[in-house]
């Protein structure tokens, strides 16, 4: 008879700031056979959603989180049994190899390390926000501070107080109706609304919106199109020669490919240009990261946008390519939008909106200056910017580089 040995399946560490995920789905049941590298659940964190692959061969023997239950990075989620055919069900107590429960968490005087410990993330929230996390409750292992325990003290500091002896009004909210469905949010809806709510509450939006000619464009791309998916499998979009454009013209306007901390300008001497792609038939949004984007010409960009749109979209992204990004492009036009005022990706400062390419009539001028009526394909491309930083004249500047560029552009760039 083959000797069994148990493999274990951990939460795994998700990039350097992420101390904890939540169980979304089981790819596979008690019992079930897996293979090495097979997708067995499914994860979510506040940085990305994926797939976590099975560590081995073998019989998917016990499930110890289940769907829905957050845990932390390293927590045993699964056991694993090799080397034979699943066991048979035995009782606890005649087993050595059935799975501890997890202790129950120890008092928070025992464990000051835990308190005092902080993730990145929470950090760079508590200095944005001024908070002293010495005043926060934490909810997580040992008492120690997590994300969600900042945001919510951040909440209630900005939540009036009500006067002395004044009863606070009871929140307006509807009764469910009938056939009205409840559904609790996902972990990536969360974190979505956290960090969209955040920037809302952090940047000083402005947005203008340019109409750009894409004339030549359209004639370049109907050239190049057939080429580049025969000869190298990519699909040639409008949004590759936007992005193209954007990463020339962010080199000669730096304060928009930077940040804020505190009372100091990050200017990146790099561009990692982040694509926002939706996910779940549009109930999701992830943003992956191009890194070093200036190296990349016209096939090179369209092959990266490609590729982190394929892997967003079946669940493949690594933590690392949701990380890092320096500035944003969101693209709503391929669904009919004409305009749009995009919400900035925190730390950034600044996004970029591409929207529908639209057959308009517009008035062109000849040599000689004499009007005319013609039809042309225009694109709005719609610019949200940190106006802490940015102020008018600096965006509409870098706005009307990317419009000359695309009016401009010609075969021998790409």
């Amino acid at each position: 008879m083959a000797t069994q040995t148990q493999i274990e399946v951990v939460m795994p560490q998700m990039g350097v700031s992420v101390s904890e995920g939540t169980i979304v789905k089981w790819l596979k049941r008690e019992g079930q056979r897996v293979l090495a590298d097979e997708p067995l659940l499914e994860i979510s964190t506040d940085k990305v959603d994926t797939e976590v692959p099975s560590p081995g061969d073998g019989i998917l023997g016990s499930i110890v989180t289940l769907e829905g239950e957050t845990v932390a990075v390293g927590t045993t989620i699964a056991l694993i049994t090799t080397g034979g055919e699943a066991p048979a069900e035995q009782e606890p107590e005649s087993t050595t190899t059935a799975p501890i429960p997890p202790a129950s968490p120890e008092p928070v005087a025992a464990l000051p390390a835990d308190r005092a410990f902080v993730s990145p993330v929470v950090a760079r929230i508590a200095a944005e926000h001024s908070v002293d996390l010495e005043r926060v409750s934490g909810s997580g292992h040992g008492g120690r501070v997590t994300k969600k325990d900042v945001l919510a003290h951040i909440a209630a500091a900005t939540t009036p107080v009500a006067a002395a002896n004044e009863p606070l009004p009871a929140p307006v909210t509807s009764a469910p109706s009938s056939g009205d469905r409840l559904e609790p949010m996902s972990q990536m809806r969360r974190s979505i609304a956290e960090h969209m709510r955040r920037s809302l509450d952090t940047a000083a939006h402005a947005t203008t919106v340019f109409e750009v000619d894409m004339s030549n464009v359209v004639a370049i791309r109907a050239r190049l199109k057939p080429e580049f998916l025969e000869r190298h499998a990519v699909r040639l979009t409008y949004l590759a020669f936007v992005a193209r454009a954007t990463v020339e013209a962010l080199r000669n306007w730096p304060w928009l490919n930077a940040e804020i901390r505190g009372q100091e300008i990050v200017t990146h001497s790099y561009i990692n240009l982040c694509i926002a792609v939706a996910v779940d038939g549009g109930k999701g949004l992830v943003v992956p990261a191009i890194r070093n984007a200036e190296g990349l010409n016209l096939l090179g960009m369209a092959r990266a946008i490609q590729d982190v749109g394929d892997r967003a979209r079946s669940k493949q992204l690594t933590p690392e390519d949701v990380q890092g990004g320096t500035f944003t492009i969101t693209n709503p036009g391929g669904h009919g939008s004409i305009v749009g005022t995009p919400i900035i990706n925190q730390p950034q400062v600044a996004i970029l909106d591409t929207e529908a390419l639209v057959k308009r009539p517009v008035v062109i001028s000849d040599e000689k200056g004499v009007d005319a009526i013609s039809v042309r394909p225009i694109m709005n491309l719609c610019l949200s910017f940190d106006h802490r930083l940015i102020d008018g004249a600096y965006a509409v500047q870098f706005m009307a580089e990317i419009r000359r560029s695309l009016e401009s552009w010609g075969e021998e760039r790409y």
